[in-house]
C-alpha cells in the first residue's frame, strides 16, 4: 500500500479532502492506496501550516555551485574564452573555501548553457574597410536577386594535401557564436603543399575552374582574363549589362589589369568590391563545398596531380541549385553587412 517517493499537490489535497470529510486514517489510506503514515502525516501538516505543497527538500547531493558561484565562474568565461577546463576550474578555487573538480566545471558550465566549440574565422577588418563596406552595402540595399543575377563572381583559393586540424576552442552559449570575443581572425596568406586554382561562376552557370602553376602574378592573372572571363562575360551577358566581381587581391589591381579592363568597359562593369569581404562573396561558399567533398572521398590524393583531378571534378559536379542559392542569398548578405554596422556577419 505504501507509494514511493512524495507525494504530487494534487495527491496531497485528496487526503486532506478526504480527511475532511470525515474518514479516518484507515479508511482514507484504504480509498487513495497510500500508508497510514502518510496520510497522517500529510494532514498533520496541513493541520499545522495550512498547506498541500510538500515540505521536503529536493533529495540528492547539494549542488557544489550556487547562483552566486555560476556568476563568478560566467566572468571567468567573459574574461578568457579560450580557458581550458582546468584552468578555469583552478582559476574558480582560487580563495574559495570548498573546491571543486572538473567534472563539477563541465556540468555547470553545460547548466549555464555554455558548451566548447571551435571559434568562426574571419578577415581582420581595418577601420577604413569596414566604412568601404558599409559604403557598398547602402549602394547596393536595394538590388533584388535579379539585379544579382547579372553579376560573375570569381576568386583563387588553394587546396592542401595535408589538412592541420586547428585546436583553438572557445566556450560560447548557443547565440554567441558572432560575439566578437567568439571570433578568430585571419590575415590572407601564401603556402605551399597544395593546388591553387581560379574559378568564377554566375546565376547562369559555373565558369571554368583554372589550376594556377605558380603563384598568381599580374601577367598570370591577365591571361586568366583575358582567355577565361572575356569569353565567359560576353557569352552570358551579350547586352553588356554583366558585372565582373574580384577582390583587391594585388594582381587584380596591377596597372596592365586595369588598363585591359578600361579597353573592354564597353562590354561589362567591373563591380567596386569592398576590400576585406569573403563573406559577401558566395564563391567562398562553393569553396568550402570543394573542400568538404575533398575531405569525404573513400581515397585520398596522395599527391598534386591527384589532388588537382579530385578538384577539378568536384567543381564540375557541383549542382545549379546549389549555386543559384548563393547567388539568391545576396539581399541578405547585404542586410547583414548593414545590420551588423558594416562588421563582421555570419556569412
Amino acid at each position: 500500500m505504501g507509494k514511493k517517493g512524495d507525494l504530487s499537490n494534487f495527491e496531497r489535497g485528496m487526503v486532506v479532502g478526504a480527511r475532511r470529510a470525515g474518514l479516518s486514517i484507515s479508511q482514507s489510506a484504504q480509498l487513495l492506496g497510500f500508508s497510514r503514515t502518510t496520510i497522517s502525516r500529510v494532514y498533520k501538516e496541513w493541520c499545522a501550516k495550512g498547506k498541500t505543497s510538500s515540505m521536503r527538500q529536493s533529495c540528492g547531493r547539494k549542488c557544489l555551485v550556487d547562483a552566486r558561484g555560476q556568476r563568478r565562474m560566467g566572468r571567468l568565461i567573459q574574461a578568457d574564452r579560450r580557458a581550458t577546463l582546468t584552468e578555469i576550474t583552478t582559476r574558480y578555487n582560487r580563495g574559495m573555501q570548498q573546491s571543486i573538480c572538473e567534472a563539477t566545471t563541465r556540468t555547470t558550465l553545460r547548466r549555464m548553457g555554455y558548451n566548447s566549440r571551435r571559434p568562426h574565422r574571419v578577415p581582420l577588418i581595418s577601420t577604413t574597410n569596414r566604412k568601404k563596406r558599409l559604403q557598398f552595402a547602402r549602394a547596393h540595399q536595394n538590388w533584388t536577386v535579379e539585379d544579382w543575377k547579372n553579376v560573375a563572381w570569381s576568386d583563387e583559393s588553394r587546396f592542401l594535401l595535408r589538412h592541420s586540424k586547428s585546436r583553438v576552442r572557445i566556450w560560447r552559449t548557443q547565440n554567441e557564436n558572432m560575439d566578437p570575443s567568439c571570433l578568430v581572425t585571419t590575415v590572407q596568406a601564401a603556402g605551399g603543399g597544395g593546388v591553387m586554382v581560379w574559378g568564377m561562376f554566375s546565376w547562369h552557370t559555373l565558369g571554368p575552374l583554372v589550376p594556377i602553376g605558380h603563384r598568381l602574378n599580374a601577367t598570370a592573372y591577365l591571361s586568366i582574363v583575358s582567355d577565361h572571363v572575356h569569353p565567359f562575360m560576353t557569352t552570358m551577358y551579350p547586352s553588356s549589362d554583366g558585372y565582373f566581381q574580384q577582390d583587391n587581391a594585388p594582381c587584380h589591381k596591377a596597372r596592365i589589369i586595369s588598363n585591359w579592363f578600361l579597353e573592354h568597359d564597353n562590354e561589362f562593369t567591373v563591380l567596386k568590391w569592398p576590400p576585406q569581404s569573403p563573406d559577401l562573396n558566395p564563391i567562398e561558399h562553393l569553396w568550402d563545398v570543394v573542400e568538404r567533398e575533398l575531405r569525404a572521398l573513400d581515397v585520398h590524393p596522395t599527391n598534386l596531380h591527384q589532388l588537382q583531378d579530385a578538384i577539378l571534378s568536384i567543381w564540375a559536379n557541383i549542382s545549379k541549385e546549389c549555386f543559384q542559392h548563393l547567388v539568391e542569398s545576396m539581399p541578405r548578405r547585404i542586410k547583414a553587412v548593414l545590420k551588423a554596422k558594416w562588421g563582421q556577419t555570419p556569412y
